[in-house]
């Protein structure tokens, strides 16, 4: 999803082309699936994705606070802002 710029270079993601991503991948697995960050960041960044953790991590955190998703760790729901360590994301239940 990364976009070229006139010199060549790609362009980062927009915040809401990541939050795009983010529900994207979440609509194209089963309903209880989650995801880590690093699939929405590989999706949007492709080989940079790993710049784009901490914006993919932000994106998520908007979206719990919209109600679209939630973050999760050992399968229960966390807040997102005090979360430390691997989370995942899944559709708000």
């Amino acid at each position: 999803m990364t976009r070229g710029t006139p010199h060549g270079k790609a362009s980062r993601p927009t915040d809401q082309e990541l939050e795009a991503t983010i529900l994207g991948l979440l609509a194209s697995r089963a309903a209880s699936a989650t995801i880590c960050p690093s699939d929405a960041a590989r999706a949007a960044g492709g080989d940079d994705w790993r710049g784009l953790m901490e914006p993919v991590r932000q994106a998520a955190r908007r979206l719990v606070e919209a109600g679209e998703v939630q973050v999760t760790q050992g399968g229960s729901a966390v807040d997102p802002a005090t979360a430390r360590g691997p989370i995942r994301i899944r559709k708000a239940r």
